[in-house]
This record gives C-alpha cells, structure tokens and sequence, in this order.
C-alpha cells in the first residue's frame, strides 16, 4: 500500500530529511521580489503559463495564502528560494513588489534540492521524467537510496525504481511522456524492450490506435518470448535487495556488478569526509 506522506504538508516532512522545524518556523518575513533569486537545485524544468497566470490572478485577488521558503544568500540582504517557485513567479506576474517568505537559518545543497523536489510531488507539479531525472539527482549527486527517496516522497521504492526506469528510454520518446501524449505507464512497458526502433514503432502504435498500457505489455512481452527462469529472477531479486541493504548500511550509492557467481562491487562517495566515514562504517 502507498504510504500516505503526501498531503502532509511539507513541514510535516522535515524530520525526514533531517531539518529543525523549530528553526524553519522561527523568521517571517517580507522581502522584496528583486531581493530573492530562484533555486538552481529546481527540479521542475518547465512552468506551465495558463496555470501560472491563474494563481496570478489568485494572487492577485486574495492575497498570497502559503509563504514561501528562503534562505540568505551570499550576497548580503539577498535570499535564494527553497520552495515556492511557482508562488514566486505567480507574484511577479501579478505585479507584486514584496512576498511573504519563511527564512530558514542554514539549508546545503541537498536539503534545499530535496524540499524543492518535495514540494513539487506534493503539488504534483513534476512531470513523470521531470521526477525521474530528480530522483536521479537525488541518487547521484547526494547519495540517496532508493529507500530513503521513497520516506523521503511518501512512495514504495518500487515506485521510485519504475519512475527511473523511464530514462532508459529514447530522448524523443521521452518528450512524448513529458508533453503527456503517452503515459508513464506506456513508457514502463516500452523500458523492458531493448531495440529502440522496436519502441519507437510501438510508441507509434499507442498514438494511433490508442492502445492501452496492458496491451502494450502484452506487445513487450511477445517481443520478448525468452522468459527469464524462476532460478535467474530470484537471484536477480537477491541480488538487487542485497544491493540496497549495502546503500543502507554505508548511506551512499553502491553497485554490484556482476550475478550470483562473481562479480565486484562499487560503493561511491562524495568528499574526503563521506569517503572516511565510509571506511568507518566498513571498519577498515
């Protein structure tokens, strides 16, 4: 069963991400538009311009209900947005010269990546490769697990897994996920086919007759009649749970590369400091 983090709220979010609600709460502010700069750790790479014209004009008419969340930047009187992009663009648009904010005492890079991303899922304002290449993100510049994504957002980690699977796909088939003409379901079933001419052709197929995602899986699983035996899939399940269990112990991203025979595996850091903590945690 899905957990039901989202719609929590996002405060009800920081324990997770290992933030002081206390310290987030305490400064409320108003601060110049022209004060503020977007966050570059933005997961969301688009705006959708009717949708922000209507909070605009929301705006505009009853005020900015939810503050957004800054932190000062390094130029002094500056602050660099954490969350609330939308709500900053939507002001500005609406002609206002000031906005609530919240500042927050002190965020890294990885808190304020992981609470524009969580705002955005929360509001469900990221499309399906647009939340994929975040949790990308989240795994390869700041050494996320799977699992900690999935506390993180409120979704099972095979969720997480699927949604990252849609970046195997052809960058064009990728755009027809973004712009909404085929699902992300569609594009799960394609991800288990290896000749990309066999999934463009197949995309092709679901523009045109409007195929659903079970017919679509049923096409995948006749292109790929040689089935995997119980004894493969089982070791592949072990060896992927053994491969989380390993990022969990260490906190960082790992690979094992090979089957159930031999193989190597490679564990990743990201400074001196994370390289020697992992060495304490392997007690060499």
């Amino acid at each position: 069963m899905q957990k039901k983090a989202l719609g929590r709220g996002l405060e009800s979010l920081m324990p997770t991400l290992g933030l002081n609600k206390t310290t987030v709460d305490e400064v409320v502010v108003t601060i110049p538009l022209n004060k503020i700069r977007p966050n570059k750790f933005q997961p969301r790479n688009k705006f959708n311009a009717e949708k922000l014209q209507e909070l605009a004009d929301s705006i505009e008419k009853h005020g900015l209900i939810q503050p957004i969340l800054v932190v000062a930047s390094i130029i002094p009187g500056e602050y660099e947005i954490i969350a609330g992009e939308r709500r900053y663009r939507a002001s500005k648009l609406a002609g206002k010269k000031d906005i609530k904010a919240i500042v927050k005492q002190s965020a890294d890079d990885k808190q304020r990546f992981d609470l524009a991303l969580i705002e955005n899922i929360q509001r469900e304002d990221l499309d399906p490769i647009e939340e994929a290449q975040a949790f990308k993100r989240l795994i390869e510049e700041f050494g996320h697990t799977h699992e900690q994504i999935s506390e993180a957002v409120g979704k099972e980690r095979s969720v997480i897994s699927n949604t990252l699977r849609l970046l195997s796909l052809p960058e064009d088939i990728q755009i027809l996920i973004t712009e909404g003409k085929i699902t992300s379901g569609h594009g799960r079933m394609l991800a288990g086919i290896e000749d990309a001419s066999k999934i463009r052709a197949i995309a092709h197929q679901i523009l045109n007759e409007k195929l659903s995602v079970r017919a679509v899986e049923k096409i995948a699983s006749d292109l790929n009649p040689e089935k995997k035996s119980g004894k493969q899939k089982k070791q592949e399940v072990e060896l992927a749970h053994l491969k989380e269990e390993i990022q969990r112990k260490l906190g960082t991203k790992a690979n094992i590369i090979g089957t159930s025979k031999k193989g190597k595996i490679e564990v990743y850091y990201y400074s001196l400091d994370d390289l020697e903590r992992i060495v304490k945690e392997l007690k060499i």
